[in-house]
């Protein structure tokens, strides 16, 4: 692996006026996106599928523009099932939950996926989702990963990864300055005009990062921030902007050598013909993200729904998802890359939020992080 043709990681950058825009237009014409080629009468989401069972039809999947499995995964499922997969991408996935929620009276599809943890509970809390307990292969590792509040079981656990701090440690090297290695650091006069990462309204890594913050300072968070923006801080739209363009280490030679991405990034910087990467996550800065699919509530195929899920599960997905969305799996029976156990280990002990508290804070605190940093 090596450069950004390999990194597929999320690009979570579309602005909220945007986003917005694009949720309403497409809540207009959700009836042209819906999934079964005739409408199915309502049932049970709660009901699971018969093992093995074809169903036929068609099931929509709606998810994030970055959503990506190795070619042949959807046919496969289609030849186990004789269920066809038509997935729809209308934004980012920053805005997924926003486009659920205007559109829900005329869901876009059938089942979603990429809603993370730090958007759980409104997904939940504005009843985009129909009950379904999943049965996968990995349906037991996903039940440890259950929202707190999700009395119904209306999320299914599918992949997790650590949102952290990356430093290009080949520029540290070349300017002979030690890497910074906590979030204090970074306010430190030695790292003014370093850091970049993506906006917190607009990206969903970024609002992540700020979670972070919050889980690091408590109600002080604000403060730290300020602290960020007079040592120079740099926000950038969306995550790939900040990797990609702004970041030295992220094969597009920008001037900042400290960037907010995933502590699964650094396998994608080793070199052709090289052994270590260039780059390193910081895992005293890490909030976790955990991404769920479930089953959209008024889904016109259900049924299909509930079997996508589970198959989301199967070993054979779980399995293609470090190199396919370079997140980890739910499941522990999948042996992950070993440039993946040597240079993308997790974060032992990564910041925490309950979700109630983003629940009740959500707005709050992107105002306030707006306020504070763009003004």
């Amino acid at each position: 692996m090596a450069g950004p043709t390999s990194h597929r990681r999320r690009t979570r950058a579309l602005t909220l006026s945007t986003a917005l825009g694009t949720a309403l237009a497409l809540a207009l014409t959700g009836c042209s996106l819906t999934s079964s080629d005739e409408p199915k009468p309502a049932t049970d989401a709660t009901a699971s599928p018969d093992a093995g069972a074809t169903t036929g039809g068609t099931v929509t999947l709606v998810t994030h523009a970055s959503f990506v499995l190795s070619d042949g995964l959807l046919e496969s499922f289609t030849d186990e099932t004789g269920i066809d997969v038509e997935v729809v991408q209308p934004g980012d996935a920053g805005a997924l939950v926003n486009q659920l929620v205007l559109t829900k009276d005329a869901p876009l599809g059938d089942a979603v996926f990429g809603i993370d943890n730090s958007f759980a509970s409104r997904a939940i809390t504005e009843g985009v989702l129909a009950p379904y307990t999943a049965r996968g292969d990995a349906a037991a590792d996903a039940a440890g990963f259950a929202v707190e509040g999700d009395d119904d079981g209306a999320l299914t656990a599918i992949d997790f990864g650590d949102v952290c701090l990356n430093v290009d440690t080949s520029w540290f090297a070349e300017h002979e300055l030690a890497a910074p290695t906590s979030l204090d650091d970074l306010t430190k006069p030695e790292y003014k005009d370093l850091l970049v990462v993506p906006n917190a309204v607009t990206s969903s890594p970024g609002f992540a990062f700020l979670l972070a913050t919050v889980g690091a300072k408590g109600a002080a968070w604000p403060e730290y921030w300020t602290a960020l923006k007079a040592n120079g801080l740099k926000v950038a739209d969306g995550w790939s902007d900040a990797y990609f363009t702004d970041f030295s280490g992220g094969g597009g030679q920008g001037p900042r050598p400290v960037v907010l991405s995933y502590a699964s990034s650094p396998p994608s910087t080793v070199p052709e013909g090289g052994t270590e990467p260039t780059t390193a996550a910081l895992l005293d800065t890490c909030f976790r993200q955990v991404e769920y699919a479930g089953v959209l509530a008024g889904a016109q195929n259900p049924t299909g729904a509930q079997a996508l899920i589970d198959f989301l599960l199967s070993d054979e997905v779980q399995a293609d998802i470090p190199g396919s969305m370079y997140m980890y799996p739910v499941s522990s029976a999948v042996e992950l890359p070993d440039e993946w156990t040597r240079f993308a280990p997790l974060a032992e002990n990564p910041f925490e939020v309950a979700p109630a508290e983003i629940a009740a804070n959500r707005d709050l605190w992107l105002t306030t992080w707006s306020d504070t940093v763009i003004g």
